[in-house]
């Protein structure tokens, strides 16, 4: 079992767009579930568009700006769920990617919204995201805009792959099915797009559920209250995921960590296609994981390379 995961509080980006007070809310009730304090960050740049050569404007600086959205969230929060969630405030000088990996370092969870809806902006959106997660000690949960809420009985949707990159995701996956009391839907997909052209032997329905098995072994007895259902599926794997977020109340995947966006497509197209919030659970690579890599490498056989 891996002892990555964060007990502090819940962290959501404040933007001040009329998505806002949702994506906020949706943090609330996560703190809440989680009985955490809720942590509100608004990013900002130390400077303004304006000239002083405009004496009669006199526009808000940034930092007053970013204090201002605070406030009124502060005071979205305290409308809609009273007083017994403990909230604070932050406003963070420089880039985004920044500030949230700062404002992130301790917390459980990072909320944040998924800016565009589809399209080259929603993928520019999504990789943007996406990098956040990977420089984040905890999952980033993406809430699309404008997405409809879904019932209390929706459950936890996890896509695995059968390699490290899927353990804190499925880890975060159970967690979280447990604190919500739902179930929890496993997708393996075993897609091969030229298939048709490829004899098939008929035995990755066998592979697929061994797969499966291991990557859950130890958790049924972790959390026995979880319900599991088990999807092996030769669809694409986004499309899977896609399908099953349409009653979902949110979807997990694994993501690499580190300080470069890697591409993820797998998680990039998630991020940017699903219907209900995303949970982006970076794998940091363990030092055994380092050491395998190393003897993969040495192990490898000389190469003779043929000289003029």
């Amino acid at each position: 079992m891996n002892t990555w995961t964060r007990t502090g509080p819940v962290v959501v980006e404040v933007d001040g767009s009329t998505d806002g007070p949702r994506i906020v809310g949706y943090a609330a009730r996560e703190a809440l579930r989680a009985g955490a304090e809720l942590v509100l960050v608004a990013p900002h740049h130390n400077y303004s568009p304006y000239a002083p050569m405009m004496p009669l404007c006199d526009p808000q600086g940034p930092a007053a700006a970013a204090e201002e959205i605070l406030r009124q969230a502060v005071e979205f929060v305290r409308h809609s769920y009273g007083d017994d969630l403990e909230v604070s405030t932050t406003a963070r000088e420089g880039s985004r990617l920044r500030a949230m990996q700062t404002a992130g370092r301790d917390a459980r969870v990072l909320v944040v919204a998924r800016e565009h809806d589809s399209g080259p902006a929603g993928i520019v959106s999504a990789q943007g995201n996406l990098a956040l997660a990977g420089r984040t000690w905890c999952p980033v949960i993406v809430v699309p805009a404008g997405g409809t809420p879904r019932s209390a009985e929706s459950g936890v949707v996890v896509g695995i792959d059968g390699t490290p990159l899927s353990l804190e995701a499925v880890e975060f996956a159970f967690r979280t099915a447990a604190e919500r009391s739902v179930n929890l839907t496993v997708v393996h997909a075993h897609h091969h797009p030229y298939r048709h052209l490829t004899a098939d032997d008929g035995t990755w329905q066998e592979r697929g559920a061994l797969t499966v098995s291991e990557t859950l072994a130890g958790w049924h007895e972790e959390y026995p209250e979880v319900k599991v259902t088990r999807l092996l599926t030769t669809r694409p794997v986004v499309a899977a995921l896609a399908h099953e977020s349409l009653q979902a109340a949110l979807v997990v995947v694994g993501a690499h960590a580190g300080p470069l966006p890697i591409g993820d497509p797998v998680a990039r197209q998630t991020i940017a296609e699903m219907t209900c919030p995303v949970a982006i659970v970076a794998h940091h690579v363990t030092p055994a994981e380092h050491a395998r890599g190393r003897r993969t490498l040495s192990s490898r056989p000389d190469v003779v390379v043929p000289t003029s």
